[in-house]
């Protein structure tokens, strides 16, 4: 019997995440030993709380300070080698997993297979245009269908994105990378890759370890009959902010001097130029970061309180 560890990191979202552990709660076991470890990543409200209270049955980690989603969900691979997990199941707290949700677990029987990742739809009613859509086609509009990278520009984006599921997208197929938001990796490929790059703290540090298990030889799928749905950012104060453009600014960097052929290399340096110029406070601080090689935690998340 295969042994599952689920890792949730938590930083002040305790409403968000009861509601995830409460679909999980539910969700069919897949013949397979399942443990849920919350990490809390500093808090600053009664999450740790109200998270025991509400789900005794659950490993909370709590942590004295916000090490970032990179650090926290660290701590949680950590601790689910040690309970000796075959795989373990990054899954954001903003999440709600279908009852069949861990089908994800069979995307492994091809052994080559390192990483899978869920279906994943925006929860209804948190749909980016939800005036575009039919009310019963709320729930059913996708975030991510797997993924795709434009090296070119170096920007990577989610298949399917605000489209209706009608079929589409439910061939299981391999992709260029798999997003944190629900993303299970096996024990071997963990062992063989490390963790998480706490470089990034926030943002991309998904797309760097799908490079990564790419690099060392495993497949990396998508896997449809697994779904959740997704509030979207509902811990950082969605897309668009301060938290937001700073980390995804400095991240594209990094991940593009990394990855990236030389002529993208060369395209991000003349835009990093051009935002010490002409860009935003935030970007002119993220590209002055990254030229000073300034990683990890640098840029404060606000306070969000649930």
């Amino acid at each position: 019997m295969k042994h599952v560890s689920i890792v949730i990191v938590n930083w002040n979202g305790k409403s968000d995440t009861i509601v995830c552990l409460a679909s999980i709660q539910k969700m069919n076991k897949e013949d397979a030993t399942v443990d849920t470890i919350v990490v809390d990543n500093g808090s600053t409200n009664d999450s740790v709380h109200a998270i025991k209270t509400a789900h005794p049955w659950v490993r909370v980690i709590s942590l004295s300070e916000n090490v970032g989603f990179t650090g926290g969900n660290n701590v949680g691979i950590t601790d689910a080698l040690e309970h000796n997990a075959d795989y373990v199941w990054l899954l954001n707290n903003d999440t709600v997993v279908d009852k069949n949700a861990l089908s994800l677990l069979h995307a492994f029987e091809d052994i080559s297979v390192g990483i899978a990742g869920s279906k994943i739809y925006f929860q209804k009613g948190h749909e980016y245009h939800k005036e575009r859509y039919l009310k019963s086609e709320l729930g059913k509009v996708f975030w991510y269908a797997g993924g795709v990278v434009d090296w070119a520009n170096m920007y990577a984006s989610h298949n399917g994105v605000d489209e209706v599921d009608v079929g589409q997208y439910d061939r299981e197929v391999d992709t260029e990378f798999v997003t944190g938001c629900s993303c299970m990796i096996s024990r071997k490929v963990l062992l063989s890759v490390g963790e998480l790059d706490e470089k990034y703290y926030l943002y991309l540090e998904d797309l760097d370890y799908n490079l990564r298990t790419l690099r060392a030889k495993f497949r990396v799928v998508y896997y449809p009959l697994s779904v959740i749905w997704h509030v979207n950012a509902g811990s950082s104060g969605g897309a668009g902010n301060a938290l937001h453009e700073y980390y995804m600014t400095r991240n594209r960097l990094l991940i593009g001097m990394r990855y990236a052929p030389i002529r993208t290399k060369l395209a991000l340096i003349r835009e990093a130029c051009g935002f010490l110029s002409q860009g935003s406070a935030i970007k002119k601080r993220a590209v002055f970061d990254a030229l000073m090689g300034k990683w990890g935690k640098r840029h404060e998340p606000k306070n969000t309180i649930s």
